[in-house]
């Protein structure tokens, strides 16, 4: 029986880490041209340092590490017998894997703060973990590309983060839709249907209207003790329709009483009419997916106070594949207040599988050798060997065969790997100081000098 990995995770070879990288790389080259700095933070953090800051459903979804050594020291046989689960998990774990790449930032920034220039712009490429039911692009272990600017209050920074979520699938070729609201709207409708206190429980459900329908929220919304009355007054605004104009016009007269409801629509207007000028004035960072007020969006976690963000692609059936938000009280949990941030992050891996069925992955980003020498023997393989650094000083990739085997087998190595040239150093070869270069798509073969063949293969 061979081994096998944990559900929820994958394996990747050699012409998916190509595709993987072309993803890393795409937005990494975005995010550097928007002047953002790259960090890494620990793949563990304190659980000290996690629990609590993505809400009671996040914190279930986090994957705690043992403490190290003997784990049940100190722990009495009325802590294993009490059924509070949590309670021994707390004795049992001190660490976690991190749930995402913004709280660890959070921490980095109150812990570096001295040598930060402000505001700070940075992006992290790396691994989270969420301890989720695994299902179609939904992943236990999965890649997250975040960019954050903290240490500014302006919204010139939700402007140019929407520049780069259109730019990045610009260059992928993927359409999508930019939804975007505002934590304000939502705690205005919250105070508008006389239920601010419960505007967790009203946020956390309608985030879900997509994924369970109308009925389904509806009810979740009754369990959490929200009356009929206050449903009702939701409907229309979940089922709201019409451009974005027509809807800030229709909320501003809704929200008339709520002041943190018209900040809200404040902040979201000024988003998108300072888009929506650069568009008219056809730059180079004119938008080419829309841009969509949706009133249903609410992003689960708790941190978020301002503008959120999520894309959805239009031509495949899958979830959010980027998402992110403003953030004021971020750095306050860790002793740093009055900082505020705002952050997206792409998901790598849903963006993987939407490239893959869309058909969209390039064709010159294989990483196969351009090219094989075979390997016929001592002597000729002294001969190559001079040639291959020498091609590789030009930047063309390449290998020889490291054994002295058939020809047949060789030749079938290269087929199976696809590369598309084979070079051939025989007696001949070596005394005119040439190598036999084989095309083997089309089967043509013709004798070549080493800088003949830099050239044809950079071709």
């Amino acid at each position: 029986m061979n081994p096998s990995i944990p559900k929820g995770t994958r394996d990747f070879g050699p012409q998916e880490m190509a595709r993987r990288n072309y993803i890393f790389d795409t937005i990494r080259q975005v995010y550097s041209l928007y002047g953002f700095e790259q960090i890494e933070t620990p793949a563990m953090e304190n659980l000290s340092t996690l629990m609590g800051k993505y809400g009671e459903e996040g914190d279930k979804l986090l994957f705690r590490i043992l403490n190290s050594g003997d784990f049940l020291r100190g722990i009495t046989p009325e802590d294993l017998g009490d059924g509070a689960s949590g309670h021994l998990s707390a004795l049992l774990c001190e660490k976690g894997l991190r749930y995402d790449l913004t709280v660890p930032f959070a921490r980095y920034v109150v812990g570096h703060r001295e040598q930060l220039q402000m505001p700070f712009r940075r992006y992290q490429i790396a691994p989270v973990w969420r301890a989720d039911r695994p299902q179609k692009g939904r992943y236990r272990e999965f890649y997250q590309c975040d960019a954050d600017v903290v240490g500014s209050d302006s919204l010139l920074c939700e402007v140019e983060l929407m520049q780069i979520i259109d730019e990045v699938f610009r260059r992928f070729g993927i359409r999508v839709c930019i939804k975007i609201n505002n934590r304000k709207i939502l705690s205005g409708i919250a105070e508008m249907i006389c239920e601010a206190d419960k505007i967790v429980n009203i946020t956390v459900a309608i985030d879900k209207l997509e994924k369970i329908g109308l009925d389904a929220v509806n009810d979740e919304l009754r369990k959490n003790g929200i009356n009929e009355e206050a449903i009702k007054k939701l409907q229309p605004i979940i089922n709201l329709s019409g451009s974005n104009e027509e809807k800030i016009h229709t909320m501003r007269e809704t929200l008339a009483g709520s002041e943190i409801g018209q900040k809200g629509l404040d902040e979201v207007e000024y988003v998108m009419k300072t888009l929506k000028t650069l568009n008219n004035q056809s730059t180079p960072t004119s938008m080419v997916n829309p841009l969509e007020l949706d009133l249903t969006l609410a992003r689960g976690l708790g941190y978020y106070t301002g503008c959120i963000f999520e894309v959805k692609a239009l031509d495949v059936e899958i979830g959010s594949i980027t998402g992110g938000g403003r953030y004021d009280n971020l750095t306050g949990i860790f002793g740093l207040p009055g900082l505020s941030g705002v952050g997206i992050s792409f998901g790598a891996d849903r963006i993987y599988d939407v490239l893959g069925q869309l058909e969209l992955y390039p064709d010159a980003i294989a990483t196969q050798s351009q090219v094989l020498f075979i390997n016929f023997g001592e002597k000729e393989t002294d001969y190559s060997l001079p040639i291959l650094s020498q091609l590789r000083g030009a930047g063309i990739r390449c290998e020889i065969f490291p054994d002295t085997c058939k020809m047949k087998k060789q030749m079938q190595y290269a087929n199976q790997k696809g590369i598309p040239f084979v070079a051939m150093t025989g007696e001949q070869e070596m005394q005119q100081g040439k190598v036999m270069l084989k095309d083997m798509r089309s089967g043509e073969q013709k004798l070549v000098a080493p800088d003949e063949m830099i050239i044809k293969l950079k071709s």
